[in-house]
Order: structure tokens, then sequence, then C-alpha cells
């Protein structure tokens, strides 16, 4: 049985590329599997230990995919289950550049990781880690350098908490 669980939505590869570095970070694969949202089956959720869930950002909200996957999950289906979100998102210095009304804009409604986060935890989950952001350059990408370090890295904080 799987222990851990990290669910994904990508559209240019790079919230794919950020999910497989933290599913490898948190542990052997005969104990973590990382898939993309739509190859996720329901009774993939029982018995877990740790679920961590990730999406890019758009339009300041999950894909609709993670979305309606979350909708899914039935009430309290994660009592008892660690949980974790992060996202994918253009960089502070191109916000910081852009016009004025994006940067409202952020401010007002943030990025991803945060309504994936709550949504765990509306669902019973108890989260282990603050939702985290992981850089894009633009919005295809590529990943800003040391990324998918960084990723790993706050994985294994996750892993040490469980």
């Amino acid at each position: 049985m799987t222990k851990a669980l990290v669910v994904y939505d990508s559209y240019f590869g790079n919230t794919e590329r950020i999910a497989q570095s933290i599913g490898d970070a948190l542990g052997r694969a005969e104990d973590v599997e990382t898939l993309r949202v739509g190859n996720v089956r329901p009774e993939q959720l029982a018995g877990l230990k740790l679920f961590v869930v990730g999406s890019p950002t758009r339009a300041f909200r999950p894909t609709e995919a993670i979305k309606t996957f979350l909708k899914s999950i039935p009430r309290n289906g994660l009592k008892g289950v660690k949980v974790a979100a992060f996202d994918t998102r253009i960089t502070e210095e191109e916000i910081e550049s852009a016009v004025f009304i994006l940067r409202f804009l952020v401010n007002i409604f943030g990025y991803a990781a945060k309504p994936i986060a709550d949504k765990l935890e509306k669902k019973g989950g108890k989260l282990i880690a603050a939702p985290e952001g992981f850089f894009v350059h633009g919005t295809e990408g590529p990943l800003k350098e040391g990324e998918l370090e960084r990723a790993a890295e706050w994985a294994k904080q996750i892993q040490a908490k469980q």
C-alpha cells in the first residue's frame, strides 16, 4: 500500500517536474506514488499517511482538474491523513515589474496552493506544512534555477514531520 501520494496537474511540464522532485525526495518508489490528477483512482486515497497536491496557478487558482478532484473527495475522506499543498507561479520579480493591476490582484487573490490546502483541511486532512510556491519564468517556464532542489528540500521537511 502506498504510504504517500503526490497528485498534480501541469500545463507546460513545470508543475510535473516539481511534483516528481517532491515524490522522489519523500522516499522509495514502493512507498510514494506521484500521479497526474486524471490518473488517480478514489481507492488510492485509502490508507494514506501523507497526501501532497499541487497545481499551476491559473487565474490565481488551481486548475479546474485539481478543483474537481478535490471536490470529489468525500467529507472527512482525509481524516487522519497528513496533507500539504504547492503550486507553481511566476516569479516575484515578474509580478513587481508587471502592471499595477496584476500586483493588486495577486495581493487580493493569491496563488493556487492556499485554496488547495484549505480544501484538503476541509476534507479532514491535517496540514503539516505551509502552502508552498515554486517559481517559473513567464507563463510557460522554464522553472527558476534551483526550484527542483528547493522542492526536494521542502519534501524532506515534510517527511521529517511524519
